[in-house]
Parts: structure tokens; C-alpha cells; sequence
């Protein structure tokens, strides 16, 4: 579905170079749970790095090679140990239990069907050292953009990035918004002045609601402890733009 979205991990980066409000808030909870940290879709270890860096012993499971590939490469340039494992976050067995899991920047909404959500939690659930959590952000859906996913291509001016060995990089999108699956099925196509369409590809994101949450956990053997609209733990109000969980065995 998505996984030609993830094949080049650099320009992912620049795409979606991360949010340092993220990065703290992550980083904070690593310095409070204490003990080992596993992240679930690390990506290029964007945020992990940081708190490897910090002298967590440190874990991240990634689908996708290119990204753990760019993962390795970026932990090395900086000194980094990780321990950096491909797998898939709804069946995994890690031989070993954590005292913080969580899953960052939407990376939840790659499973799709409410089955895969549960097998995920469950299998968190069965990482979880006594006393540790399990903490995940995502968007909160809001039902007025989902119905603009007209199909239409469309510049997004606030994704456009600078490539050192392309220039300036503009993205284009077309969603369309399947609401029996809940899922924005989406074709994203990068270009520059000089070359059009260089990098074109699907991605498929599920939409999961505020009360879907807390029934998909506890299915998982998880509760809700606390949950959040931003990064500075303001409550999840109707028109916040993120929830963010924080999550304990149930």
C-alpha cells in the first residue's frame, strides 16, 4: 500500500524533518519511565536517536529497510548505539520487556483495520516491564477536511522543502477519503522546476476517532491513563489538531 512511500528515506526526512516539541515530550517520558525504551515504527530515528543519545539503552522496530538503513547511518554519524530491528509492530517478539514503547508521528495509522490495531496493543502489552507505558500520538480527525479529499491534485506550499542536489522540491497531492474503511487514500508526486513527477507515490492513512481509542486499548489489554490535544498536555478538545495517549497494562 504505502511501503514505496518510505523507499527514500532522506527525502523523507526533508519532507517530514520532525517536531522538536515531539522530540522533548518523548524525550521527557524516556527520563521519567527510566530503564529501556522501544519505539514502534522508528523511521530514520528521528526521535530515538535523540534519546539514545541521552544514555537510554535504546530499541526501534521499523518495516521498511531504507528507513532503518538511514536509521544505522544517522546513529553512526552521531556515535549513537541502537539496536535497530525490521519487523512488523502488529506481531512481534522481541525476547525482552521495556519500560517505555511508543509509536510516534501518526505511525499507528499504517494498520488499517481495527484487528490489526488490537493485535498491535496486544503485542506492545506483552513488552511491557512492570510499571512502564505504552505513549502514541496521532492526528485527530477532523470530518471537514476529510470530505475536501476530492480526488483533486493539489499544491501543498507548506511541504515544500530544499534538496541540496535538487533546489527547491514542491509536492503535490490527491486524496480521496473512504469512509467505510476510515482509511485517506492518498498519491503524492514531488518536483522541481527542471523535473516534474521525479518521485511519485500512494499513501494510505487510517483515520482512528477519539472514542474508538479507549475500547481498540482496552481490546489490547491496555487503559487510557491520561491523553492529550497538544505537547503541552492540554486536553483533547474537539478542535485540537493531535491526540496524544498515554497508555498502562490493563
Amino acid at each position: 500500500m504505502s511501503e514505496q512511500f518510505y523507499t527514500d528515506a532522506r527525502l523523507y526526512d526533508r519532507l517530514f524533518p520532525g517536531s522538536e516539541q515531539a522530540i522533548d515530550f518523548y524525550a521527557a517520558e524516556a527520563d521519567r519511565q527510566g530503564g529501556c525504551v522501544l519505539e514502534l515504527g522508528c523511521g530514520t530515528g528521528q526521535k530515538l536517536i535523540p534519546i539514545a543519545s541521552e544514555g537510554h539503552p535504546c530499541m526501534g522496530l521499523e518495516l521498511s529497510p531504507d528507513m532503518l538503513a538511514e536509521a544505522q547511518r544517522k546513529a553512526d554519524e552521531r556515535g549513537v548505539e541502537v539496536a535497530w530491528v525490521q519487523g512488523d509492530m502488529r506481531a512481534f517478539d522481541l525476547g525482552r520487556t521495556f519500560d517505555l514503547v511508543f509509536i510516534a508521528a501518526n505511525s499507528l495509522l499504517h494498520l488499517h483495520e481495527a484487528k490489526d490495531l488490537v493485535d498491535c496493543f496486544r503485542s506492545v502489552r506483552r513488552h511491557l516491564a512492570p510499571g512502564a507505558r505504552l505513549i502514541f500520538d496521532v492526528f485527530n480527525p477532523s470530518v471537514s477536511m476529510l470530505a475536501q479529499a476530492d480526488g483533486v491534485r493539489r499544491r501543498r506550499d507548506a511541504l515544500s522543502f530544499v534538496d541540496p542536489d535538487r533546489g527547491v522540491v514542491h509536492v503535490d497531492v490527491a486524496e480521496t477519503y473512504d469512509a467505510a474503511a476510515q482509511v485517506t487514500r492518498g498519491r503524492w508526486y514531488f518536483s522541481t522546476d527542471s523535473e516534474v513527477d521525479f518521485f511519485v507515490a500512494p499513501l494510505e492513512i487510517r483515520s482512528i476517532f477519539p472514542q474508538e481509542l479507549p475500547l481498540l486499548l482496552s481490546l489490547g489489554g491496555l487503559r487510557v491513563v491520561e491523553r492529550f490535544g497538544d505537547w503541552s498536555r492540554a486536553p483533547l478538545a474537539a478542535d485540537a489538531a493531535l491526540q496524544l495517549y498515554i497508555c498502562e497494562p490493563d
